[in-house]
């Protein structure tokens, strides 16, 4: 899907997650593109207080992206 339409996309899923989902699991938008996603992710991780929603953007020069979620890493 298009950047704006992730963008809506997650809103919608934050908006409809109850509080325990919100506190143990990520949702971000990523790139569609695997090994971009993998990249995103993995910088992601590092310090994901410093990604906002456009971070996403610079990872790919494809207008393509999905909402994912995964667990929290509960180590930190």
């Amino acid at each position: 899907m298009k950047y704006d339409e992730a963008v809506k996309h997650k809103k919608e899923s934050v908006q409809n997650a109850d509080e325990i989902v919100l506190q143990n699991y990520h949702i971000i938008i990523t790139p569609s593109n695997t090994d971009d996603s993998t990249k995103y992710i993995e910088d992601f991780l590092k310090d994901p207080e410093a990604f906002s929603d456009e971070s996403c953007q610079k990872y790919t020069a494809d207008d393509d992206y999905e909402v994912v979620s995964f667990k929290k890493d509960e180590t930190k």
